[in-house]
């Protein structure tokens, strides 16, 4: 049996499985995670990286009128409790608002033409540092990555040179990055649970 981690990406694995219609929640991640091991695999971890929803006030951007952001991440809380979970948490940036719909007619705007943009920050720093940990300590032999970022790229190569076995998921109804695949071992698709 060879030991594995598996990193996922949360922002990634929402933003895809959400676009399919499923409804993303600790027990949906816990079965996706479980089907992206192969059977002759064994878990030391599962590794989730993602944010906490944006909470804090901004003026909205036509009327100026101040908005409080209020989320909950008690999923978070949740699926770190779950067995074999690690979370490991970046931060939402509030970037501004952008438009909903491209073009824009100045003249009839409203706070209700815009939408928050936000940027999800260490998250792939996170997951690098990682692949670097294991990379030296060999506590597994395999790293299963669920991400499509290609900023990942250096700690693959870091992980492949110091023995690890890669794997990239790919998830439905997505192209997997070449750049990952470069520097992977295997691509391994997934079906959603």
């Amino acid at each position: 049996m060879k030991k594995i981690a598996i990193l996922i990406d949360g922002g990634y694995l929402r933003a895809i499985s959400m676009h399919d219609g499923k409804q993303y929640t600790p027990d949906f991640i816990e079965k996706f995670a479980a089907q992206c091991k192969a059977v002759d695999e064994e878990f030391l971890r599962i590794l989730y990286y993602d944010c906490p929803p944006y909470e804090g006030y901004q003026r909205l951007p036509v009327s100026g009128v101040m908005h409080h952001f209020t989320a909950a991440n008690q999923w978070l809380v949740d699926l770190s409790k779950r067995d074999l979970f690690a979370v490991r948490r970046g931060v939402l940036k509030f970037r501004g608002f952008k438009p909903k719909n491209i073009p824009v007619n100045p003249a009839a705007l409203t706070d209700a033409d815009f939408k928050p943009d936000f940027e999800q920050k260490g998250v792939d720093m996170r997951i690098g540092l990682d692949i670097a940990v294991y990379s030296e300590s060999q506590a597994v032999e395999r790293i299963v990555l669920v991400s499509n970022d290609t900023d990942c790229v250096p700690a693959l190569k870091h992980g492949r040179r110091s023995g690890l076995q890669i794997v990239i998921i790919q998830l439905p109804n997505c192209t997997v990055a070449p750049e990952l695949l470069a520097h992977a071992d295997y691509k391994r698709p997934v079906s959603w649970p």
